[in-house]
């Protein structure tokens, strides 16, 4: 019997790709043999555009399959939805939720606080891993949910949100669920991953949201470092370089000994000098982050975008998350 899902928040600084590694993380574990839910809590649909499909609806769909078995259902959570569902599960008040929906108080309530749109999210992401197939005792549905999350500028309190509630509610059942969530949370089975890409913004910003959710008592599982460049010169080439050795009547030269136009030495070495520069930023942030003493999880950088099938490329540099 499956004892616990595991449930893996992925966040990042935007423009670092949590969504696509979300994606790959999913894939990666559906290929370990896990029947695996992605939820994606933004309303972007990023993950109807990185599997090439149709705009999600409410509800959750086999997205892939792995020939371990594996399977990999996407669900794109709807705060709207996720309300009327809420109101019917604890309250049964089915007729009347809609009711409320047809006159646009859910939106409202939705839209005019924050803070209700992040429980309501947090709830589903709740729901989900807790589902059973059939009584208390049977195996849950899923061996894992991954969660593309907010940013993390915002994670910290995303993921808290809770805990205001439940210090809010005395008693009832949205006391009892936010406290519940708040377990879940912190709970062994559950891991932040935090995707940042080797530039000093993004850097520092996952630095930040480790110490905030170090500091809220949530577990931060692996960084993860993607759109990793990999060196193109030796290390005696941008020695060469460095040293003046590799100057343009030396490459001219050799350019000429090929028959190729030796005009092109200028330009050629220029690309030479923006790439070590790009390697040796890579290089100092990828520092900053070990010294953080952060798991550090390493992603190449795929020529093209990422579409499906790069997910599968990426899916094996996760599998120690699976």
């Amino acid at each position: 019997m499956k004892t616990s899902t595991a449930l893996h928040i992925v966040s990042g600084k935007g423009g670092t790709g949590k969504t696509s590694v979300a994606g790959a993380l999913a894939m990666s574990l559906a290929k370990a043999g896990s029947k695996v839910l992605l939820c994606e809590v933004e309303g972007r649909q990023g993950f109807a555009q990185l599997f090439e499909t149709e705009p999600l609806p409410y509800e959750e769909r086999l997205m892939a399959r792995s020939e371990d078995g594996g399977e990999v259902y996407v669900l794109a959570i709807d705060p709207e939805a996720a309300l009327l569902e809420y109101l019917q599960m604890y309250y049964r008040l089915g007729r009347v939720g809609r009711l409320l929906d047809k006159f646009g108080i859910i939106d409202f309530a939705t839209t005019i606080a924050p803070g209700v749109r992040d429980v309501l999210l947090t709830g589903k992401v709740y729901e989900a891993a807790r589902r059973r197939v059939g009584g208390a005792r049977s195996d849950f549905v899923y061996d894992a949910v991954v969660v593309d999350a907010p940013p993390t500028g915002r994670i910290g309190r995303f993921l808290g949100v809770n805990d205001d509630v439940a210090g809010l509610a005395k008693v009832g059942p949205i006391k009892s669920q936010s406290e519940s969530i708040m377990t879940m949370m912190r709970a062994p089975q559950t891991s932040v991953h935090l995707v940042t890409i080797l530039e000093e913004m993004p850097v520092q910003e996952t630095l930040d949201g480790i110490r905030e959710l170090e500091g809220d008592g949530i577990k931060v599982g692996s960084v993860i470092v993607n759109m990793v460049r990999p060196p193109l010169l030796s290390a005696e080439t941008m020695a060469a370089m460095e040293s003046g050795d590799l100057d343009e009547a030396a490459v001219s030269a050799v350019l000429d000994s090929v028959s190729l136009p030796a005009g092109a030495a200028s330009g050629l070495l220029e690309g030479g000098r923006a790439h070590i520069e790009r390697q040796e930023l890579q290089n100092e942030q990828h520092n900053v982050l070990e010294s953080s003493g952060a798991r550090l999880l390493t992603l190449p950088r795929i020529a093209g975008g990422v579409d499906v099938a790069a997910l599968g490329e990426l899916a094996p540099f996760l599998k120690e998350l699976a």
